[in-house]
């Protein structure tokens, strides 16, 4: 009689053992939903203004993409800046020589190492392994309007990079200027060129592109 009532004991402890273990997990729950945090709009002392709440750096652009990105943020896509000036589509600053000098100058630093001296998509860095971009004689690009072009180097496109924190705004257009050249350049009727130019092509006078 005594070895079985001791038996009985033993048969509970697997119980208590149990009970302990599913009370820690509970207790550990608990700690992850109780984590201490700052809320919206809570105050601070950590920073100077009291808030806990951060400024984001100048020049991030709001996006979100993917299957959840607008039940779990509210937002899909991209948040544009408020329209400007330039929201029609054209060049707000007038087109001259120094203004497309200057676009070449730009370009030739941050745009020519993927996108080529000429805009064909073939510059040293695309030769490399980098994704190949869009030429610029593409039905897309050519039917682009200006401010789609800035808003691209601005915000950047697909795998490019956004220029907005290293080209200023007079210069991004300068840029978009000297593109529309190239394009131009490609694709300038003959009966539009100086005799001198069509010698130096060798078109002989033709009268088609």
């Amino acid at each position: 009689m005594r070895r079985s009532g001791l038996g009985a004991r033993f048969r509970y402890v697997p119980l208590l053992g149990a009970a302990l273990l599913l009370g820690g997990c509970e207790r550990a729950m608990h700690d992850m939903y109780s984590q201490p945090k700052y809320k919206p709009g809570s105050p601070s002392p950590l920073f100077a203004d009291g808030n806990a709440a951060r400024r984001p750096p100048e020049g991030s652009i709001p996006a979100a993409q993917g299957e959840l990105a607008g039940p779990s943020s509210g937002r899909l896509g991209r948040t544009e800046a408020a329209p400007t000036a330039s929201s029609s589509g054209g060049n707000p600053y007038p087109v001259t020589l120094a203004q497309l000098q200057r676009g070449r100058n730009r370009y030739d630093i941050y745009c020519a190492p993927c996108h080529g001296l000429t805009g064909a998509g073939n510059g040293m860095i695309v030769q490399r392994g980098f994704p190949q971009p869009l030429p610029y004689l593409d039905a897309r690009l050519l039917q682009a309007s200006d401010a789609e072009l800035e808003r691209s180097i601005r915000n950047g496109d697909g795998a490019m990079y956004p220029f907005a924190g290293r080209v200023d705004a007079q210069d991004r257009w300068a840029i978009v200027a000297y593109i529309r050249a190239l394009q131009l350049s490609q694709r300038v009727p003959a009966e539009r060129l100086a005799p001198q130019d069509l010698h130096a092509l060798g078109a002989g006078g033709a009268s088609s592109p």
